[in-house]
């Protein structure tokens, strides 16, 4: 079963992701953050404080399908960050992303994924992601920005659209759309 929970910021998407496996202990935890200041890393130290410690953490933004080992749930936060890093690796020296390097980006992104979703799916086990909705705003002002809101939009539209379920979490209370 693949679950996408999306919402707002701070929105309680992800309490409840985390509450889809409460009381089990075989659970992946994919985090896609990275520490690069001190407010991040305070922010990955409540969230590994906050899950079971039984929960084996896999860090990264890269073959996510190497998470998959003999546990049967997989929980991946977020998809949100994981677009972030893997845009700014792929961008990082130009000031303007054009549509073809867009689609490299977002295509990296998908690749990376499906990559996971599919050999969870080969195993027949459960994972569950987690991202924001980012469309529900005023349009940004910066070129980037725009260009991050616009591939997050279509990852979470193609994300969606192969998962079996998919929420929506709105002042911590989630409604099934799928």
């Amino acid at each position: 079963m693949i679950t996408l929970v999306t919402g707002g910021a701070r929105s309680g998407k992800s309490r409840f992701a985390e509450s889809i496996y409460k009381d089990t202990l075989d659970v992946v935890y994919i985090a896609t953050s990275k520490v690069t200041d001190n407010e991040m890393a305070e922010r990955i130290n409540l969230h590994r404080e906050s899950r079971p410690k039984e929960w084996r953490t896999y860090e990264g933004n890269y073959e996510l399908q190497n998470a998959v080992g003999e546990e049967k749930n997989y929980f991946l936060d977020c998809i949100t960050v994981l677009t972030s890093n893997i845009m700014f690796d792929i961008s990082k020296d130009v000031e303007y992303i054009d549509y073809d390097l867009q689609n490299k980006i977002e295509n990296t992104i998908i690749e990376e994924l499906k990559a996971l979703i599919d050999k969870v799916r080969e195993k027949d086990y459960d994972l569950v992601l987690v991202t924001n909705e980012v469309g529900d705003s005023i349009v940004p002002e910066h070129h980037i920005s725009r260009v991050f809101r616009d591939i997050q939009g279509r990852i979470n539209q193609r994300i969606a659209s192969i998962s079996d379920q998919v929420y929506l979490v709105c002042c911590g209370i989630p409604v099934k759309i799928k």
